[in-house]
C-alpha cells in the first residue's frame, strides 16, 4: 500500500510534480495572454461588391471603419446596399476567428477552440 495515499506507482501526474504542473499553466496562460493580446492589437480588412464596401475589424472583432463608396449608393435599392454591408462585415469577423484558431490552436487545450 501507498504511503502517501493515492494510487500506487503513479507517482503524483504521471511522473510529474505538482509544482511543475502548476508552473507550466501559469506559463501556458501568461503566453495565451499574450497571443490574446497581440491578435486584439491586429486589424483585419475586408471588401464586398468589387471593392464598393469595405470594412476594417479590430482583433478583438470591433469595427473600426467602414467605407461606401458613393456609387454604390442607390436610394432605390437599400437592400443591396445592406447586403453588402452585412457580407462585407461577417467576412471581416470569419478573418478574425480564423487568426484566433491559428494563434490559440498551438495551445492544444480542449474545450477552448
Amino acid at each position: 500500500m501507498s504511503k502517501r495515499g493515492g494510487f500506487p506507482g503513479m507517482g503524483g501526474f504521471g511522473g510529474m510534480n505538482i509544482n511543475q504542473l502548476m508552473k507550466e499553466a501559469k506559463k501556458m496562460q501568461a503566453d495565451m495572454e499574450k497571443s490574446q493580446e497581440e491578435l486584439a492589437a491586429k486589424e483585419f480588412d475586408a471588401s464586398a461588391g468589387g471593392g464598393a464596401i469595405e470594412v476594417k475589424v479590430s482583433g478583438d472583432k470591433l469595427i473600426k471603419d467602414i467605407k461606401i463608396k458613393p456609387e454604390v449608393v442607390d436610394p432605390d435599392d437599400v437592400e443591396m446596399l445592406q447586403d453588402l454591408i452585412i457580407t462585407c462585415v461577417n467576412e471581416a469577423l470569419k478573418k478574425v476567428d480564423s487568426a484566433q484558431a491559428a494563434s490559440l490552436g498551438k495551445f492544444n487545450i480542449p474545450g477552448i477552440m
